[in-house]
Formats: C-alpha cells, sequence, structure tokens
C-alpha cells in the first residue's frame, strides 16, 4: 500500500466506528450522521444460545455484531455460570444486552397453580444475577398454551420458514392443553401477581424486563386466554406496571404485523407511542407475508411491512436499545446459527440502519 501502512489501513475501520460521520453530499451537507457503534445508537444484536460454540461466535464477531441476547432456556444459570458465559462472550468483542431464563414460564405461575412462589424466586434470583453482572434486561413472555406455528413450509422465493394458518391450527392442532379452560380474568390476575413480585427486584437490580406479546395474536389457544394481543393490553399491563422505567416491550414486529388492523394501532404507531415514552426494550426485527388467517415469516426485505419505515422511526423516538433479526429463515447449506440466513439479516438490516441514520440524523 502506497498512501498509508497495512497496519493504519486496518485501523479506519475503528476510527470510524469512533466517532461521528458527517453527510458530505446533499443537502444535509455537514449534518451529523450518528454512528451505528454510538452508545444512542440502535444495536445491532442476534438471539443465540448460552453454550454457543467459538467458531458461531468468531461468526458473530466477524460481521460486526457486538451485542447479544442469550438464551437460558430451562438449564439451571447460576451467578458462576452466567459470568462465566458472559466472559467467554467478551472475549469475542460481544457483550450481552439481555438474556432469558425460562423459569417465568413455570405453569405454577402462569397458571397460578401452588408452589409458583419458588418459582417467581427462582427468576428473582436470576434478575439479581443479571444486575450483578452488568446486564440490562430480562425477556418475559406469558402465553402458557401458545402454538406459534402449524407447518415448516418453502418460502415463494425457496428459503424454509414457519407457517400459520387459523384453519389448520383450529381443525388439525388445537387441544385443550390442560384440565380446564382459564379465563382472561385468570391470565391477568397470575400476571399481575407475578409482575407484581418481580418488577420490584428487576428496580433494585437495575434490570429491565422486557415484555413480549401474544404470537399469533389470538385471544384464546388451546383453551387459554392470551392478553398480549392488543394495544390495549399492554396498556394495561403498562398500568400495572405503574411508573416503574424497569417495565417495557420486547416490541415484536412480525407478531404485531401478524394481526394487522386488529392490533389497536399500527406498528409505526405502537412505536412512537411506547418507544416515544421510552417503553420500548427491544425490537424483533421479522416481517411476515400478511396479516392472519394466513401468514408465513419471511426474511425482512420479503414481507408485506416496509422495515425501513419501522427502522427509520425507530431512529426518531431515539430507540437505543438492541434490534435482532427474530426466527431467523433456513438458507441451503446453513450451518451453526443458521450462518447464511444471520449474515444476511444483519447485512440488510445495517443497511437500514445506515440510512436512518442519514436521514434522521
Amino acid at each position: 500500500m502506497s498512501s498509508c501502512s497495512r497496519r493504519d489501513f486496518f485501523k479506519l475501520p475503528l476510527a470510524l466506528g469512533a466517532t461521528a460521520l458527517f453527510e458530505r453530499d446533499g443537502a444535509g451537507a455537514g449534518r451529523r450522521v450518528i454512528d451505528e457503534y454510538d452508545p444512542a445508537n440502535i444495536k445491532l444484536a442476534h438471539r443465540v444460545p448460552a453454550r454457543i460454540g467459538g467458531d458461531d461466535l468468531l461468526f458473530l464477531k466477524q460481521i460486526g455484531m457486538r451485542w447479544a441476547r442469550v438464551e437460558l432456556g430451562d438449564e439451571d444459570a447460576p451467578l458462576d455460570s452466567l459470568r462465566a458465559t458472559q466472559q467467554r462472550y467478551a472475549r469475542f468483542g460481544i457483550q450481552i444486552y439481555s438474556a432469558v431464563h425460562h423459569a417465568y414460564r413455570s405453569l405454577k405461575i402462569q397458571l397460578g397453580r401452588p408452589g409458583r412462589d419458588r418459582d417467581i424466586e427462582t427468576f428473582q434470583r436470576f434478575l439479581r444475577d443479571l444486575g450483578q453482572l452488568g446486564i440490562p434486561v430480562a425477556n418475559i413472555d406469558f402465553h402458557p398454551a401458545n402454538t406459534y406455528t402449524t407447518a415448516m413450509v418453502e418460502s415463494p422465493r425457496g428459503y424454509t420458514v414457519r407457517q400459520f394458518k387459523l384453519s389448520d391450527f383450529r381443525s388439525k392442532v388445537e387441544k385443550q392443553a390442560f384440565e380446564r379452560e382459564y379465563s382472561a380474568a385468570e391470565i391477568w390476575a397470575n400476571y399481575t401477581y407475578f409482575i407484581k413480585a418481580v418488577l420490584p427486584v428487576a428496580e433494585e437490580a437495575g434490570v429491565r424486563l422486557a415484555l413480549h406479546p401474544d404470537d399469533p395474536p389470538l385471544e384464546k389457544m388451546n383453551g387459554v386466554a392470551k392478553v398480549f394481543v392488543h394495544y390495549d393490553g399492554y396498556r394495561r399491563a403498562e398500568e400495572i406496571a405503574g411508573s416503574s422505567r424497569h417495565w417495557g416491550l420486547t416490541f415484536c414486529i412480525g407478531t404485531w404485523s401478524e394481526g394487522g388492523d386488529r392490533m389497536g394501532k399500527s406498528v409505526l404507531e405502537m412505536i412512537r407511542d411506547f418507544g416515544g415514552r421510552g417503553k420500548i426494550v427491544d425490537v424483533h426485527f421479522r416481517n411476515v407475508s400478511a396479516p392472519l388467517p394466513h401468514f408465513v415469516e419471511t426474511f425482512p426485505d420479503d414481507g408485506y411491512v416496509d422495515m425501513y419505515q419501522v427502522m427509520k422511526t425507530l431512529r426518531e423516538v431515539r430507540f437505543a436499545g438492541t434490534v435482532v433479526p427474530d426466527h431467523v429463515p433456513q438458507l441451503v447449506g446453513d450451518q451453526g446459527i443458521r450462518r447464511a440466513s444471520t449474515a444476511y439479516c444483519i447485512a440488510y438490516m445495517r443497511a437500514l440502519l445506515r440510512r436512518a441514520n442519514e436521514e434522521v440524523g
């Protein structure tokens, strides 16, 4: 290299990532453009298992990932184990922004059965551990009898995706999941009991709870009511949380788009409402082919929602949490954490974010 040394050349990306950029052309010349890695910007991240392999972590590093949502599932997650996971990710330059432990999915908790306090204590301990490690977000949902999909299908473009067809669900899949049906009033009572027990612990630990909507947004599935299927459900949940800054939304674009006009507010209206008040904690950046009664999940560029407008609106409300490619479709030859599909999603999301940064400033 004639104009600069090889060492200086490889420093250039780091320099770009650490400083503000400026538009050089057009009417916005000289206007500050926030950099992707600015702490005040959206954080591109991915949902990954806690025990992800080293090759997958290296892959995430190679495509520019600096943040992750770690899925612990039902496994025991003592503090030392969480710390070891955090340190292993850090060796690849990746910080854990949010974590999921399925203690909250206990049927004792979600159906109000005896013994729920012990399971709540497990989740409370998890929140305290996150706070001690500086992991700022814990993701939750509340749909104990959910069916997410009715089939795996090939999309028109040829990749493999999840499909939900309401007629198939009602005629072929749905069954009473438990010994009796559960009403919306019961689910609300159980959710309220849970959130009143864990929210004070989250506040003390400095951890934000992020509540996912019911996917798909149907009012009852398998004999159990679902209550986070509409704008009004989220508003009621917000009222239950009161003025706490430690409660908010995992806003799933795909789920909200599945409901279409039935949701009370559009995706962009939800972002302006909850996001404008700082109540969106993280975002699942997923598209679908159409609203209910029949949809397939898609890559972000292949569904009916204009995902650029989503990214732009998130920037307009100054959202600074994570955006993850949710339910990544499967491409031929995918390995590990569906590396090809993940790289496709992240590259597309990065391009949208760059454009939104330039337009919003």
